[in-house]
């Protein structure tokens, strides 16, 4: 039996008058799970397929032993959980005795054994749809082959209703549900005009037929939009398929919007003026294949109805009358009132629904104006009821505002005004229909667009910008903060750092003193030894050169003096505290003179007597009343004027020759800025001149402006960071490395002294390099700043350098993995090389990236990489483990030992520059606020030694680098680092891709193994499946998705509401009848 017969159609044949009778329903009856429980007799159970049916299965005699309660009871719990019953239909199913139990288990398991076979699959389905879809064009295709796919997809139908739940369960986790819509989106018009287009949304329709089917296609994200492109088709069958499809999903909560949304999307997809303008046309069509077309028409009217009645408008009325206008607006009631000539009872149930729906809705509205009818095809008795209901309110005068700017909408015949229109109608719809919420029921208003945001600001538009400017200031105050916060993060996270950094180099030089302090002691007791050693040797030398003196050691008895041959007596011993012996005595008197100083500065020292320079006469040189520009020259000593053409040129007459007074405004200090006044009594505007001294090189001090806007900080405050060597963090790393580009230069400074009585005067970018200069050792001092914020970044970046060659050393010396690797390969060179080339006993690891370069003569895309991947998986397994012991390896092999060994220099010489620095300082006068020497000591401190740490690792890594390239053979100076490294990590990748490409070929070569078997095993059973097919269409029952779509065909889900408006349709009747109308009452059939 199939699924959906074992979920809905088992009913128990109670043997019992007392049995309860089946429920009845209209259309193709389903049969439910009835228990009898009133007697200790246990029902007997049979399956049937219809209400009507005097088929009947037998009932299955299990042919093995039952087991125990607990054991059958998970059994068929899984067996329950396959049906996809309702709770109430699973409480039934449990109530069963435990014999029936098992009886329905063993005949399931029965079932599933005749039915497997390659269209159990899913995957094999959702091959050949793959393959169909690639394949677009049935033009290609024979006859056979046509049928061949149709008879594919029929089976996917029947395997999607029939199968066990795990099936749609697989099947969906597989995404076959893409894999449809893929193909429906795709097919070409020959396919479209097919079967085929009708199975696919019949599998589909299949899908949805159980609940977690069903969920999963109206989660996808556009299932129903593709859905609903289908009604492009000419294909009646399909039509009815899609339409019944959408208005079954209107009935299920949640799908109603998306069916609007899909309706819209295929007004889109058919470039046509309205989304219902498509289904409209098909209702109207009563030519050719449409004369007598009853079903599509039908299909029709269900969808419409369901449309109208579902959704939110199954409370709001206004969502009813918003979209019934638009059918009315397509001209759907003149093809209602000519559909009555079909005579078809199911479509004139339709039809009825239809008109009293719309007669009960307009009396409704019509009471809000309290009036029995409105003609909505009137415009004049729509203004008419407009302007009363507005009259003398306050909306009036906006109501009125409205005409008049409608009046002035702009309209030409040609154009885009209707736009305008279109927008003003979305807005006032969005209006009517949007719920409390801001939720939009239907998809055609303006999206994004909450109306009751909109009337709330409105009313509070005053309030709303008081609070936006109260909003902005917030903003500010709260940006200040958050700088302030982050510049206080900043020095807490330096100042953290510092500590951390501090207390490391405290333990580890406190480990450093106790060692050395261990070792110190064990010298100074090798030093002792020594020493009475030494004593002992020279009292024995002594005694042995003067025989029968008195003994060495003997009181008052002379000390022996040493003879040629013996050793010296010891040396004194140190001063206590390491002080140093008293300098020698000064040299009696008659010894040499002193020797001379040094010459004079400028070089060789003039004879006695002679004047110091030539006779040289003060130039008379006239004097500029205002400041000039610079002249960067190189100034000549007058010491070496003698005997050059300098001393027969007298520039003084050039000056009388000159204009000075052009020179002196061309290459004037001071920048002249133009500032325009107002003119008093309409008389032209005047320009002041506004000088501004500028004295270095405008370039420069254009680059410092702009340095200095992005620094943010005035001179003092620059000047304050560098005295404290930045305690305050207000200077970055970046910033201080562009102040470097702005040191002070020598021409600078004169030229900033000659003008420091002008100091109100100068430009931003000379004030700043004058107050700067000020700064004893400014140069000196910000590089010391800098080196101190760049020394811990730096650090940082060496020592894993460092690291990575110790670790990549240690791990290629000591990797058991790497070395049975290495045994593999040598022993597969020997054994295919010959000669000379053979009979190896090692190799240079170079060779390793060469392997892959020997070509299988079987198939070019293995190499001999490929085998020895597969031979060591299959041997060695051990040596898999290879990434994971040499996992330092890649970084190892980006290390330059040259490049490394410069950042230690310059580590080593920067260290050296801040303690030069640091020594100068401290001869220097302390300044108030300078806080140079105790920063600085204090980092000297700890960069010393963490430098020095640094150091000890290298000297480390190298000895290991040396000792692990002589481990393989490898000459130690002829070889770097990122070579060596470099040769095992580019094999290491090899081997990666070449165990990938592996396993891509033997899962080709499963897959197309598992193809051939589906293959095979399809061809086998094609022919029970095509009989099982027949009859499970002949007695096929449907699920609750198809109870839904029978339903609405026939019109059953309206008979509630079809009941009270019937009840109410004397009343309305009578009511017309009093009033004019827009249009007859149409003649409704019952």
């Amino acid at each position: 039996m199939s699924r959906s017969e074992r979920r809905s159609l088992i009913t128990q044949e109670i043997e019992q008058d007392s049995a309860m009778a089946p429920r009845k329903r209209g259309g193709r009856g389903i049969s439910f799970i009835f228990c009898c429980f009133r007697n200790n007799d246990h029902p007997e159970i049979t399956y049937r397929l219809r209400n009507d049916s005097n088929f009947a299965l037998q009932t299955m005699e299990p042919s093995l032993p039952m087991p125990p309660g607990e054991e059958l009871d998970v059994m068929f719990s899984e067996l329950v959980d396959e049906l996809d019953l309702t709770d109430k239909h699973r409480e039934a199913m449990f109530a069963l005795p435990a014999e029936k139990k098992w009886q329905i288990y063993c005949s399931k398991k029965k079932e599933q054994e005749e039915n497997k076979g390659a269209t159990s699959w899913p995957e094999f389905y959702i091959d050949q749809l793959n393959s169909m879809a690639a394949r677009k064009s049935l033009l290609a295709l024979e006859k056979e082959e046509e049928e061949e796919r149709s008879k594919t997809i029929e089976s996917l139908k029947t395997a999607l209703r029939t199968k066990p739940m795990r099936f749609v369960t697989r099947f969906i986790d597989l995404d076959g549900l893409s894999c449809i819509l893929n193909f429906l989106k795709t097919m070409d018009y020959e396919t479209s005009e097919s079967r085929i287009h009708t199975s696919l949304i019949g599998c589909i329709k299949a899908l949805m037929n159980n609940s977690q089917g069903r969920a999963h296609v109206l989660a996808h994200s556009e299932s129903i939009n593709v859905i609903a492109q289908s009604l492009s088709t000419e294909n009646i069958k399909t039509k009815v398929a899609v339409l019944e499809i959408l208005g079954a999903v209107c009935l299920v909560p949640g799908g109603h919007k998306k069916v609007l949304q899909a309706m819209l999307h295929y007004q889109k997809y058919a470039s046509e003026r309205t989304r219902f303008q498509t289904l409209i046309n098909d209702l109207d069509k009563s030519t050719g294949r449409y004369r007598d077309e009853v079903s599509l028409k039908t299909a029709i009217m269900s969808f419409i109805n369901a449309v109208l009645s579902q959704g939110a408008g199954v409370e709001s009325l206004d969502f009813r009358l918003h979209l019934r206008y638009e059918f009315l607006m397509l001209g759907i009631q003149p093809v209602i009132d000519k559909l009555r000539e079909h005579e078809n009872s199911t479509l004139d149930r339709h039809l009825d629904f239809f008109e009293m729906l719309r007669n009960e809705d307009e009396l409704e509205f019509a009471k809000r104006f309290e009036l029995v009818h409105i003609d909505t095809k009137s415009a004049t008795q729509m203004f008419e009821l407009t302007r009363k209901r507005l009259t003398h309110s306050e909306a009036y005068p906006h109501f009125m505002s409205i005409l008049h700017h409608c009046l002035q909408m702009p309209y030409k015949r040609s154009g885009n005004t209707v736009q305008y229109w279109l927008l003003l109608d979305r807005i006032i719809q969005q209006i009517v229909i949007q719920n409390d919420k801001g939720q939009d029921p239907d998809s055609t208003p303006l999206e994004n667009f909450n109306i009751k945001n909109v009337v709330r600001m409105l009313v509070n538009e005053n309030e709303v910008k008081q609070w936006k400017e109260q909003a902005e200031k917030m903003r500010k105050e709260h940006n200040e903060l958050q700088q302030k916060l982050e510049k206080k993060e900043r020095e807490c996270d330096a100042k953290t750092q510092e500590k951390e950094e501090m207390m490391q180099t405290l333990n580890k030089m406190k480990e450093k003193l106790e060692k050395e302090t261990t070792e110190h002691k064990q010298v100074k007791q090798q030093v002792a030894d020594l020493t009475a050693q030494l004593h002992e040797l020279s009292r024995r030398a002594v005694c042995a050169s003067i025989p029968g003196g008195p003994s060495p050691g003997a009181p008052g008895g002379p000390f022996p003096s040493s003879s040629p041959g013996s050793l010296p007596p010891p040396p004194p011993p140190p001063l206590p505290g390491g002080m140093l012996p008293p300098p020698p005595p000064p040299l009696p008197p008659g010894g040499p003179p002193p020797p001379p100083g040094p010459p004079p500065l400028g070089g060789i020292m003039p004879p006695p007597g002679a004047p110091l320079g030539l006779a040289l006469k003060k130039k008379n040189i006239p004097q500029p009343t205002n400041a000039l520009k610079s002249f960067n020259w190189s100034k000549l000593p007058e010491n070496k004027l003698e005997g050059t053409v300098w001393t027969e040129i007298d520039d003084t007459k050039v000056f009388k020759i000159l204009d000075l007074e052009d020179l002196e405004r061309t290459f004037s200090a001071y920048q002249r800025q133009q500032k325009e006044a107002d003119a008093i009594d309409d008389t032209l505007s005047s320009k002041l001149k506004v000088k501004e001294l500028s004295v270095i090189d405008g370039r420069r001090a254009q680059n410092c402006n702009i340095l200095l806007s992005r620094l943010k900080l005035s001179n003092d405050e620059i000047k304050r960071a560098i005295l404290t060597m930045d305690e305050q963090e207000d200077l970055p790393k970046d910033m201080l490395e562009q102040l470097l580009k702005f040191i002070p230069e020598k021409g600078d400074i004169d030229l900033l002294e000659e003008h420091k009585h002008e100091l109100d005067r100068m430009a931003k970018a000379d004030r700043f390099l004058f107050e700067m200069s000020r700064i004893n050792h400014y140069q000196q001092r910000l590089q010391s700043l800098y080196f101190k914020k760049k020394f811990a970044e730096r650090v940082a970046e060496v020592k894993p350098k460092v690291e990575a060659i110790r670790s990549g050393s240690e791990e290629v010396f000591r990797s058991g993995a790497l070395k049975q690797l290495l045994e593999v390969v040598l022993a597969f060179g020997n054994y295919m090389n010959k000669g000379q080339r053979g009979n190896a006993y090692g190799f240079k690891i170079s060779s390793l990236n060469k392997i892959a370069d020997t070509k299988s003569s079987i198939d070019k895309n293995i190499t001999l990489l490929h085998y020895l991947i597969t031979i060591v998986e299959n041997k060695y397994p051990k040596v898999l483990n290879l990434n994971e012991e040499l996992r330092d390896i890649p970084q190892a092999a980006k290390v330059n030992m040259t490049e490394l060994d410069k950042e230690i220099n310059t580590l080593r010489s920067g260290l050296k520059a801040v303690e030069m620095e640091l020594e100068y300082q401290k001869s220097q006068p302390t300044q108030p606020g300078d806080k140079f020497v105790s920063v600085v000591s204090q980092f000297i401190t700890v960069a010393s030694f963490s430098f020095s740490d640094v150091e000890d690792l290298l000297a480390e890594a190298k000895d290991l680098f040396t000792k692990a390239v002589k481990h393989f053979g490898e000459e130690a100076g002829k070889i770097q680092p990122d070579e060596f490294f470099g040769i095992f990590d580019q094999f290491l990748q090899a081997v990666s891709e070449a165990k990938q490409e592996n396993e891509n070929m033997r899962k080709k070569k499963e897959e197309e193994e598992r193809r051939a078997r589906m293959e095979t095993q399809l061809k086998e059973q094609r022919e029970r499946e095509r009989k099982m097919r027949k009859t499970k269409e002949n007695s096929e029952e449907s699920g609750e998705f198809d109870d839904l779509v029978s339903a609405l065909r026939s019109g059953e889900v309206f008979d509630k509401d079809l009941s009270k408006l019937k009840r109410n349709r004397k009343r309305i009747t009578n009511q017309m009848t009093d009033s004019s109308r827009e249009r007859p009452v149409t003649k409704l059939n019952f």
